[in-house]
Formats: structure tokens, C-alpha cells, sequence
């Protein structure tokens, strides 16, 4: 819930920003600012976060603390690579390719009903997934609309 809040705050204030500052209304920019800081803020979970985090990955996964690590990185590479025009697209398709591999950690999570802020297993369970699929499926088509297709 937190991301998406992140998401549309960042995206109202900087379609307005632009307004202001720029006389019309721009969206392709704003997006990619909000996604950018949804980015950043999730990827700070990653590094906060780290023992729940693990938690989320099957036991059959090695290095899973270096693998929560890892995405965090990613998710901030990717904030920036937003914003640089000849990676754009390209960084689109990956986050888009991101957001579909680590959907199967989030019904793991679910299923096993785990509290990555917690590092527990008194989470949300498998309800949690009548709101994550759906914020998925959204990342997913803001990238497309506001990096790849803009």
C-alpha cells in the first residue's frame, strides 16, 4: 500500500509541479519521477528490511540476503536509468521483466503469510494478494505508458 501512496503523491504533486513551472500539463515526465521515487523508496525496504525480505524467497534459493541486496540495487539503477533518454525503453522492458520475477516472492509471501517488516509469519496471507496482483499489473502498465510507449 505504502508504494502505491508513494506512487500517486509523487505523480500528483510533480503533474502540478509541471504545470507551474512548465505552463501545461505533462504526464510522461511525472510518471517517470513518481515511478522513480516509488523505486527509491522500495529499495530502501530492501536494505531496512533485509531479514523479511529473505523470508519471501523459497528455501530452494541460495544467497538470499545478497539476492534482497541485489534488487535493491536494481530498483535504484533503475530509478536513474529512467531519466537517462538513451536507456529509457530499455529500462522500461527490464523493470517490466523485474516486476513479473518478483511477483512469484510476493505469492510465496502470502501463502506463507509472512510480515517482511516484521521478519515474521503473522502477515496479511494470501488476502494480500487481492491487492498486490492488481498494483503489479499497474507498475507494469505505468512503465509501459510513462517510460516505453512516451
Amino acid at each position: 500500500m505504502k508504494p502505491f501512496v508513494v506512487l500517486l503523491s509523487v505523480f500528483i504533486i510533480s503533474v502540478l509541479g509541471t504545470k507551474v513551472f512548465r505552463g501545461n500539463f505533462e504526464f510522461a515526465l511525472p510518471g517517470r519521477i513518481a515511478m522513480s521515487a516509488m523505486l527509491v523508496f522500495t529499495a530502501m525496504g530492501h536494505f531496512v528490511f533485509t531479514k523479511g525480505m529473505s523470508m519471501m524467497l523459497p528455501s530452494f534459493i541460495p544467497f538470499k540476503t545478497e539476492l534482497v541486496y541485489l534488487t535493491g540495487v536494481i530498483e535504484i539503477v533503475a530509478a536513474f536509468g529512467l531519466f537517462l533518454p538513451a536507456f529509457r525503453v530499455l529500462t522500461g522492458w527490464l523493470l517490466i521483466a523485474f516486476f513479473l520475477l518478483i511477483l512469484p516472492a510476493n505469492v510465496y509471501a502470502a501463502i506463507n503469510h509472512i510480515d517482511y517488516q516484521k521478519g515474521t509469519f503473522q502477515g496479511n496471507g494470501p488476502i494480500y494478494l487481492w491487492f498486490r496482483i492488481p498494483l503489479q499489473i499497474l507498475f507494469i502498465l505505468w512503465i509501459y505508458f510513462f517510460a516505453i510507449k512516451s
